[in-house]
């Protein structure tokens, strides 16, 4: 009996060396180095002013508005776009094979390659997006140029390359759902939309909860897209927490980026726990 548990504790040896040195002792430091002013020769502690300016300055702090935004929007979308395509695509149409792998392709090209493609089509002149629309009377939208505009620009190119992966969890969670639930439902007289209301939608909320969270989780550390498209502009309007940083840093002000890591950190965490929690107690058992 004595072995048996000396042996359990010893298998978590590795895990928790490896956990202990790429992660605690890496968020340790950050804690740390984020309430300093540094650079590679010097640290000076300044407790808690580097918060206090990000907080502070509107360039900083319009990231976390923005990122919220962007976290929500992609995440919903891509929740009710997933589900709807994983609803068409588990269906008895012919070409669902095909259809799943156009679907998934996005996810297959590199962020930055649909970055600047997607910079080009949206070009207010030469964008083969407004020359489309110009054939309807639409005349040079600029989408990454107008301030109102570029954030929900970027969020909608963000939830064309991430629909994929979203769309695949869905057909997945629903081809697991045990075919007796709609034999039944249809002998009760159940029509195709009450067998998505009732069964399929309930059924795959594991699938859901799951493209939710890695949704979410995403779209609140997104850089590369942003950064690809916009690099946080026009003005600060596609600032986000991530860019916000890395621009901090590529200036010099190393101890302010590192406080901006640690806000990051701490809204995922804080947001991401209870969003989970909430989801899980809402699962069908």
């Amino acid at each position: 009996m004595d072995k048996k548990k000396i042996y359990s504790t010893w298998f978590l040896v590795p895990a928790m060396a490896v956990f202990t040195v790429f992660f605690l002792i890496p968020l340790l430091l950050s804690l740390y180095f984020s309430l300093t002013i540094w650079n590679f020769d010097e640290v000076k502690f300044c407790g808690l002013q580097n918060f206090k300016m990000f907080f502070s300055e509107r360039s900083l702090n319009t990231g976390v508005k923005n990122t919220m935004i962007y976290a929500v929007l992609t995440g919903g979308a891509k929740v009710v776009l997933g589900f709807l395509i994983g609803v068409f695509l588990t269906s008895s149409i012919k070409t669902k094979n095909l259809l799943r792998s156009i679907v998934f392709f996005p996810n297959l090209v590199s962020t930055i390659a649909v970055g600047i493609t997607f910079t080009a089509l949206m070009h207010p002149s030469k964008g083969l997006i407004n020359k489309c629309l110009g054939l309807i009377g639409i005349q040079n939208i600029d989408w990454l140029g107008n301030t109102k505009l570029a954030l929900f620009s970027v969020i909608g190119t963000d939830v064309w390359k991430g629909l994929g992966v979203a769309s695949v969890i869905f057909i997945a969670g629903i081809q697991a759902i045990d075919k007796t639930y709609y034999e039944a439902a249809v002998i009760d007289g159940a029509d195709k939309w009450k067998q998505l209301l009732y069964i399929t939608l309930p059924l795959a909320r594991p699938a859901m909860n799951s493209v939710i969270m890695l949704s979410f989780i995403g779209g609140m550390r997104s850089f590369d897209l942003i950064w690809a498209m916009t690099g946080g502009g026009p003005g600060y309007a596609t600032e986000v927490v991530a860019s916000a940083v890395y621009k901090q840093y590529a200036a010099g002000y190393y101890g302010l980026s590192t406080a901006g890591n640690v806000i990051m950190f701490l809204m995922i965490a804080v947001l991401a726990y209870p969003l989970q929690k909430f989801l899980l107690s809402r699962e069908v058992d």
